[in-house]
């Protein structure tokens, strides 16, 4: 589950558009819900996470919330919330009443929008694959791959043309395995204080604090 939730927020959070050269059309839709997405000084997503592997039928499904201002977020999903101020990142699992702590900069499978505005130019592909018209609204499909060795191969992300808003994102790994994220609810500039990025104990009695760092 943690590779899927670190997988989740690098392809949720407001940098997580800023990808690719590969082709003109896909460059300049991305670097138009870029924009778009910066804009907002604070979000709240609420989406359905899939995990699929027909082979091994197998078919998972998770609801959950992404609060995010900033480099800073808040992840509640399938009993766990990860948290982090942007330097420190706190993951707490709930059956096991603890949370485990680190930095940033020393989990590399966490990109944070900072590291992706800084790095995407060599570190993604991007295409426009096609175009689909879905209860009125048209849709584009935009397919990633990464340059450099990745958990994923590749990720697809589905984008709302008029709003320049992500609806769907589906993550492909070496396994065969996809992991979709279908956004449900979309809310910006909602009022967020910087205690909801913070780790605080007293909301969780008894946790059993490991440090990383």
């Amino acid at each position: 589950m943690m590779n899927r939730i670190k997988i989740l927020v690098i392809f949720l959070l407001p940098g997580l558009l800023a990808f690719g050269q590969a082709k003109k059309d896909a460059e300049q839709i991305l670097k138009e819900v870029t924009e778009k997405t910066k804009s907002y000084t604070s979000l709240k997503i609420e989406f359905t996470y899939n995990m699929d592997n027909p082979e091994a039928n197998i078919h998972e499904s998770e609801s959950g919330t992404l609060l995010v201002k900033g480099d800073k977020y808040r992840l509640n999903i399938a009993g766990q919330v990860v948290i982090s101020d942007g330097v420190t990142i706190w993951t707490y699992i709930k059956d096991a009443n603890e949370v485990q702590v680190n930095t940033v900069e020393e989990d590399e499978e966490i990109i944070t929008p900072t590291k992706l505005l800084s790095s995407y130019y060599e570190n993604y592909k991007s295409k426009l694959i096609r175009e689909e018209n879905k209860g009125g609204r048209i849709l584009q499909v935009i397919e990633l791959k990464p340059n450099v060795e990745k958990s994923y191969s590749k990720v697809e992300l589905t984008i709302d043309k008029e709003l320049l808003r992500i609806t769907r994102i589906a993550v492909q790994d070496k396994n065969g395995n996809t992991f979709s994220y279908i956004v449900n609810d979309f809310k910006t500039n909602v009022p967020l204080k910087d205690t909801d990025f913070a780790f605080d104990a007293k909301e969780f009695p008894g946790v059993d604090v490991i440090d990383m760092r």
